[in-house]
């Protein structure tokens, strides 16, 4: 696989035969990681298809083309993973973007929760969702991922346990601290035991620095989610989501 790849959202057509980067595309392809006219390109939409192509010479440095040679579709990974976060401070979230979009997350949720630590009005929200995305895009092109997660705005637990993207799913976990909390191994065999196979489908629900509050987890519980352990250790929450994704996906590979 080529080392330069490139985002390049919603094409016109499928059997395109030549794409035009965006201004920061093209930025990050030739200023930073100086890639030359003839160079082979890896382009995606973040949807599943990718383009191989070649770098065109331009007469700008700001806009460049690329010419397809050949364009393919990866299906989806066998389990589509929707993470449910708490906000946590500083940039953590930054990284957990990263980290869910490396391990193949379908979809990242922002969580307001009543002991998140960060509050942010509708302006800085938005700024923050605009650059969550740009993570998750620069995490694809680093791992070699087509598939860019779906971030969705910032939201109450409330309207995250309502959404048609969790209540769908086969499996609705909780990572918790509580009594009464699964070890993940057995909630996954249970699930293999009946079904015969892993599940195709997973919401993973983690908390903010503290946990969440009892009245949450009973929220939780309420709408059909299982408590689940992720070990004997206090965990940040930003080492709960990789561990959770990770643990799902590892279990899932062949499926």
């Amino acid at each position: 696989m080529p080392d330069f790849r490139v985002h390049v959202p919603s094409p016109p057509t499928a059997d395109v035969r030549e794409l035009v980067l965006s201004p920061a595309e093209t930025h990050h392809l030739v200023q930073v990681n100086r890639a030359r006219p003839g160079d082979p390109v890896i382009a995606f939409d973040g949807e599943g298809r990718e383009w191989t192509c070649v770098l065109e010479p331009g007469e700008s440095r700001k806009v460049v083309g690329l010419r397809v040679t050949s364009t393919s579709a990866r299906p989806p990974l066998p389990c589509a993973l929707v993470l449910g976060q708490a906000l946590p401070k500083g940039g953590t979230m930054d990284d957990i973007v990263r980290q869910a979009t490396e391990l193949g997350a379908a979809v990242i949720v922002p969580l307001g929760t009543s002991r998140s630590e960060v509050h942010l009005d509708s302006e800085r929200a938005e700024k923050k969702l605009e650059k969550w995305r740009v993570a998750a895009v620069e995490a694809a092109k680093q791992c070699g991922n087509p598939w860019v997660p779906r971030i969705e705005s910032i939201q109450g637990l409330a309207t995250f346990l309502a959404s048609p993207a969790v209540r769908d799913a086969e499996l609705r976990l909780v990572a918790s601290l509580h009594p009464g909390a699964r070890p993940l191994r057995e909630v996954l065999a249970d699930h293999r035991s009946v079904h015969g196979r892993g599940p195709v489908s997973v919401a993973w629900l983690i908390g903010p620095e503290g946990d969440f509050s009892p009245m949450e987890i009973a929220d939780a519980l309420a709408a059909g989610w299982t408590p689940v352990s992720l070990g004997p250790l206090v965990l940040r929450c930003d080492t709960a989501a990789v561990y959770a994704l990770a643990a799902v996906r590892c279990a899932t590979e062949g499926d």
